[in-house]
């Protein structure tokens, strides 16, 4: 069957599951969304991994009014990203499938919510195949439309519905900044096809063309100061859809900044410059915010922007390298970017659904009422620890690998004769390393405060381990990430593969000078499966050491204190409290105390409340919303409840009209 029929059946499968979901009882609704987005995902993964393959994907569907010709074509490119979206989606819908049982009383909401969930897995499949403009830009809003009733499915919570409009409006304003961007390209050369925007850049500056496309899919990716839907949507929606935006939804904004890279033709060196460093203050700002919030789900919402801050490292050595002619440079910054994508859309994704499943057995996102849950849910503390050694870029697991490669990558790039740029690749691995660094300090105080200890708080139930069906899919992330970890060279010789086939204007890219590269890529790999191999060989021997032990459960050491109490143990606050002070003109602490005077020898019971708020939400995006909220409210004396006035309004407007037309001026 051809990879054209293919596409049109997934299209119809999409279709045909929205009436299945609709009709069939409530409790076949997920097992009957698990089919069609698996079946959706296989159906659109095998024209893909032809493509990797490569071979040559493009469809043309002329005739269509007003729109014209609508290119559907599959590049490398494409299908990296659509390998990337299904495997996540599949992982999600299962995990979401345990995830929601506790919602079966709510039967309409549930079918609203797997029907948007198929509706999502699509739109995003065809964001990645749809080249002409218009219908880009209504697959798009199809996208965020069908994200948005994911993240409000808990509409009766006004905090939810807050954060759903925040999102909506947020995703809009990169509509039209696309918009404009698109609009701008077909006045300029008539067509709406992808291919005429590297006919403008060619012909016009590259500059102010793609920084309206890098605001407009900035904003989907999180870059700040376009970042503040984040915070906000993640913690707001179901585990599931958090994981899966993070893990793909927030990279489709990277995959237009990627597509519109490979269309650029001029002005690499400083568009490379620029991503550079606004991505490693976006990672550096992503994670000092992330140390100190309590709420462990918007804690991983701004570990999302750190990571994001990391993928654009690699895309700002990719186009340094390009302006320098630096072809290993070129495959080093973006093929890591590549692979630092799926890295994280794999550890993300098994961090926020171990979140889910804490979330659903104690029903807070609060660390502080939290600890001691290793001992009810040690399954869900091993994959939750699994997931922070890989996003502190620890080996042997897949977010090492990217990472050295993005480092590797700095390391070629500070052979540059330009002052310039060797001072700004330095500053920037100093900033790449410091992000690593309190990346470890995030997740050692999430996890300890989280899981060791003991129960800090009394919790309304016991909290029990999550059912088979949520921690299935944790586990078939696991395996991914240890495949990459193991054979990191093989899944980065199709990243370098994607990036030679995508800038074929550089000409021949000598991939003998990669070799050694790759060899000490093999050894990584080596040396990771020697030290699983020798974890595997101590546990198990410890195992059959102990076996005839006997094992007794005690209350956590409380350090020889013959009285401890819960209180007494550190907090997550208290964790993060010095790095928050230090930082504290980044991170703004708003707190509700009264303090202690210095003649109250005897002080009163306080109580004491604090919170973080995020820098460009508060001191800039706040200030221009309360402005323009001031300035609009100066009009408010028009809507009076006159309808004399109102009638007034009108004729006075007819009037405009006539004299305009008499005199000429409309």
């Amino acid at each position: 069957m051809a990879d054209s029929q293919l596409l049109f059946i997934s299209l119809c499968i999409t279709i045909i599951g929205w009436f299945a979901i609709y009709f069939v009882p409530v409790q076949l609704k997920g097992k009957i969304t698990i089919g069609f987005v698996v079946l959706n995902a296989i159906l659109t993964s095998i024209p893909a991994i032809h493509v990797l393959n490569s071979e040559k994907f493009e469809i043309l569907f002329s005739g269509i009014a007003l729109i014209g010709e609508v290119p559907i074509r599959i590049d490398s490119l494409s299908a990296w990203f659509i390998l990337i979206i299904n495997i996540t989606s599949i992982t999600g819908v299962f995990y979401g499938f345990g995830y929601m049982k506790s919602y079966k009383d709510q039967k309409s909401n549930l079918t609203l919510h797997w029907i948007q969930y198929l509706l999502f897995h699509s739109s995003m499949l065809w964001v990645c195949m749809v080249q002409n403009s218009i219908v880009f830009l209504i697959v798009w809003e199809l996208m965020s439309l069908s994200s948005l009733f994911l993240v409000i499915f808990d509409h009766e919570n006004s905090k939810t519905i807050k954060a759903g409009i925040n999102y909506l409006v947020q995703m809009h304003i990169g509509v039209a900044i696309l918009t404009m961007a698109f609009v701008w390209v077909y006045i300029s050369t008539g067509s709406l096809d992808f291919l005429a925007i590297a006919q403008f850049f060619q012909t016009h500056s590259n500059i102010w063309l793609f920084l309206l496309f890098f605001i407009g899919f900035g904003i989907k990716a999180g870059f700040i100061p376009f970042h503040s839907w984040l915070p906000h949507a993640h913690p707001a929606a179901p585990s599931h859809i958090s994981g899966v935006m993070s893990g793909v939804i927030v990279k489709l904004g990277i995959y237009g900044i990627l597509r519109m890279i490979t269309f650029i033709s001029s002005d690499f060196l400083l568009l490379g410059e620029a991503i550079l460093g606004l991505s490693v203050l976006t990672g550096l700002y992503g994670i000092i915010n992330s140390a100190v919030h309590r709420d462990f789900k918007r804690m991983l919402a701004y570990c999302t922007i750190e990571n994001i801050g990391i993928v654009g490292v690699g895309i700002g050595l990719g186009m340094i390298g390009l302006g320098n002619g630096n072809n290993i440079m070129v495959i080093l910054g973006f093929g890591g970017a590549l692979l630092h994508i799926l890295n994280h859309s794999l550890f993300k994704s098994l961090l926020f659904f171990s979140a889910g499943s804490v979330y659903q057995q104690t029903h807070t996102r609060d660390m502080e009422k939290l600890g001691g849950l290793i001992k009810k849910m040690p399954q869900t503390a091993f994959l939750f620890l699994i997931g922070a050694l890989a996003i502190g870029g620890l080996p042997p697991f897949n977010g090492f690998v990217s990472e050295f490669i993005i480092y590797k990558g700095m390391l070629e790039g500070i052979s540059s004769s330009n002052m310039y740029q060797v001072i700004l690749i330095v500053i920037s691995f100093a900033g790449l390393s410091i992000i690593g660094g309190i990346s470890i300090l995030v997740f050692t105080k999430s996890f300890g405060t989280i899981f060791l200890g003991s129960q800090r708080t009394h919790l309304h139930s016991e909290p029990v381990e999550v059912s088979l069906s949520m921690r299935l899919p944790q586990y078939i992330i696991i395996g991914l990430m240890i495949c990459i970890g193991l054979f990191p060279s093989f899944f980065f010789s199709y990243t370098s593969q994607i990036i030679i086939t995508s800038f074929p204007g550089l000409g021949v890219i000598q991939t003998d000078s990669l070799i050694p590269f790759m060899d000490n890529l093999s050894l990584v790999g080596l040396f990771a499966a020697i030290f699983l191999v020798l974890a595997v060989i101590v546990y198990f021997v410890r195992s059959l050491l102990t076996k005839k032990n006997l094992t007794q459960v005690s209350p956590t050491w409380g350090c020889g204190y013959v009285a401890p109490r819960a209180s007494m143990q550190y907090t997550s606050k208290s964790y993060s409290k010095t790095l928050g002070k230090l930082l504290g003109f980044i991170v703004i602490e708003k707190k509700k105390y009264t303090e202690l005077e210095k003649s109250e020898i005897f002080p009163e019971e306080r109580k004491h409340s604090a919170f973080y708020v995020d820098f460009f939400e508060n001191r800039i995006i706040g200030r221009i919303t309360n402005a323009l909220q001031y300035f609009m409210n100066l009009f408010q004396f028009v809507q009076n409840g006159s309808t004399q006035m109102y009638i007034i309004y009108g004729l006075f407007f007819i009037l405009l009209v006539f004299l305009g037309t008499l005199f000429n001026i409309i």
